[in-house]
């Protein structure tokens, strides 16, 4: 798979994640926080956190070929599922094991994924010629 495919399908899910969070934000971070989502102030959260992934996955898709663009943004997403990572590791025990190990082999598996397409699309890598 090329970097840019990688970065694609990362993207993809980055928004189907995001859409399963804006539509059903107590369900959807039940795997995460366990019995806690479903506390009725959960809800904005899992939105607004939803939205964020839907953007940030449009964004990626949209600038993904212009150069320089696509790898500095594949960094900041690689940043933000750091941050995730790091997050979910702190909380520790407060987070229910399953959820814990799933979400942190899926922001640890997207930093290092999305950090390694970015190193791979270098300026000198001209996006794919676009048929006509």
């Amino acid at each position: 798979m090329s970097p840019r495919d990688l970065a694609r399908v990362m993207a993809a899910g980055r928004i189907a994640i995001g859409a399963g969070l804006l539509a059903a934000p107590r369900l959807s971070l039940g795997m995460w926080l366990g019995r806690e989502a479903a506390t009725p102030s959960i809800a904005p959260v899992g939105r607004a956190l939803g939205v964020r992934e839907i953007v940030l996955g449009a964004m990626a898709l949209h600038v993904l070929d212009t150069p320089r663009v696509g790898s500095g943004l594949l960094r900041v997403l690689a940043l933000c599922d750091g941050v995730d990572l790091v997050a979910t590791l702190a909380a520790g025990r407060a987070l229910p094991a399953p959820g814990r190990v799933l979400i942190a082999a899926m922001a640890g598996a997207g930093a290092g994924s999305q950090t390694w397409a970015a190193a791979q699309l270098t300026p000198a890598d001209p996006p794919p010629a676009q048929a006509d």
